[in-house]
């Protein structure tokens, strides 16, 4: 089980999620109320606990010759998931399987390619590995926002979160 978060480890989270890349400690300290040496401080025991699993970029695959973005839902045999999980992901154009706690539907398998011969080679792939596709969707565009559990603690954030909460009662 996982450990409790204070407000400086969530406030640290949600400017991480915002961009990590950007922000030095000694801002993300300004805006949590803390110095810079608690921030790294922190950020190293996130890590260490297993919080923060890594630093990842976020690719924009039409800009790199990756028009093609599909997502197929697939059910496997749960006995057999883990090694057809493997499978999947050693596909060329497969870019992220998501394994799904219930339900028949148990594999969200996103993938990229540049044309339909792609997408079909992948499909006839995931086809010959033994597991049924169920659905399949071309994703337009995906919205990423930090999970809003981690707003900062007496920020405008926090307080935009709660006038939004407070204008749909009025």
């Amino acid at each position: 089980m996982g450990r409790d978060l204070d407000d400086v480890d969530r406030s640290i989270l949600y400017l991480l999620q915002q961009d990590a890349r950007n922000k030095t400690a000694q801002e993300i300290g300004d805006t949590a109320g803390v110095s810079a040496s608690t921030v790294r401080n922190r950020i190293e025991q996130l890590e260490q606990d297993g919080i923060i699993k890594g630093y990842h970029p976020e690719v924009d695959y039409e800009a790199a010759n990756l028009p093609l973005q599909v997502t197929f839902v697939i059910s496997a045999p749960p006995t057999e998931l883990k090694q057809y999980l493997e499978d999947i992901r050693a596909i060329q154009g497969v870019i992220d399987v998501r394994e799904m706690l219930t339900g028949r539907r148990n594999m969200h398998v996103d993938v990229v390619g540049t044309s339909t011969s792609d997408i079909t080679r992948i499909t006839d792939a995931i086809h010959d590995i033994g597991v049924k596709i169920e659905s399949s969707e071309m994703m337009r565009r995906r919205h990423v926002q930090p999970f809003n559990h981690f707003f900062l603690q007496g920020t405008e954030e926090t307080d935009a979160h709660a006038e939004a909460g407070a204008e749909e009662e009025s």
